[in-house]
């Protein structure tokens, strides 16, 4: 889910987003912030659902001739797209339709959450999402790219998630949803913990900074009430419990700070996946979210 604001641009790279080398079957469906959620939802004038039905299964059947003469997997991932967009015909709307929610939902989320698209609504559709079992849920918040007016902006956008994002958590655990559901927090990296911009006192803003930056999970076993790992006063390098500076790399593992491929390994242990064994073979080689890297970071669990 992609939400709006009315305090931030447009991103840039959301239209980049895909699954690469993987089959296209595997690519994420997009629930837009107006409008129709999802493109084409509806069908056309004169076309009835069972028409589309018969449609759908004229074009299966000789997609599946083609398979058979060329046997190329993104055929059958064709298919499987097809089915599942038939699928949503019938089951977005009824997910997309917060009429039935009670006022207390709504009072926990925060009233914006009645809007659609708003990354309230964005936090109220994920859980409803988990309800029904929708396996990988991301909402996507813009603004944070404050290298000028950061006071301003900041202040908008914590005002835009701060509710939101504590309502999804008791929501999930009041359900008991959350002991199954890994609520992830974070960014592609830190900001500098110096000045970038006019300088000023109303407006100034901060460089991008790989070298430490915060992530926040809940729920789906992590231990919680914790923190993991520390920087030096200045906010710019990793410490470890000594406040010796230390830089963690990939490719030598150091205790106490995280590296993102500790972080993805760490994630993957807690849905059940050994990041060694999750592989998919692409140009003659194994391919890992976690390259030849990562640690489980034993501390975090639960």
């Amino acid at each position: 889910m992609h939400a709006k604001s009315k305090h931030a641009e447009q991103s840039l790279f959301n239209r980049l987003w895909g699954t690469g080398f993987m089959p296209s079957d595997h690519q994420g469906i997009l629930l837009r912030s107006e409008e129709d959620p999802v493109l084409y939802l509806k069908n056309p004038t004169g076309v009835s659902r069972s028409d589309r039905r018969a449609q759908l299964d004229a074009l299966a059947a000789l997609n599946q001739n083609h398979y058979q003469s060329y046997a190329d997997p993104e055929v059958l991932s064709r298919i499987q797209q097809h089915e599942m967009a038939y699928r949503m015909q019938a089951s977005v709307p009824e997910l997309m339709d917060l009429s039935h929610e009670p006022n207390s939902t709504f009072e926990l989320y925060g009233q914006e959450s009645r809007q659609a698209g708003t990354f309230a609504a964005c936090c109220l559709n994920a859980r409803r999402l988990a309800e029904r079992g929708v396996r990988n849920i991301q909402i996507f918040h813009r603004g944070w790219d404050a290298h000028g007016g950061l006071p301003r902006e900041h202040e908008n956008q914590c005002k835009d998630v701060d509710q939101a994002c504590a309502a999804l958590i008791t929501d999930l655990k009041q359900r008991g949803l959350l002991e199954d559901t890994l609520v992830i927090w974070g960014g592609e990296f830190g900001r500098t913990s110096y000045c970038q911009g006019k300088l000023t006192r109303e407006n100034y803003g901060r460089d991008h900074h790989p070298r430490a930056f915060t992530t926040w999970m809940a729920g789906g076993g992590i231990k919680p009430g914790i923190t993991y790992g520390q920087s030096d006063a200045y906010g710019y390098n990793l410490t470890d419990r000594e406040g010796n500076v230390i830089k963690p790399s990939k490719h030598h593992w150091t205790k106490d700070t995280m590296h993102v491929h500790d972080l993805n390994a760490t994630i993957l242990h807690l849905l059940g996946i050994d990041h060694r064994k999750l592989t998919y073979r692409y140009q003659g080689r194994d391919f890992r979210l976690t390259d030849i890297h990562g640690h489980v970071i034993e501390d975090l669990i639960a």
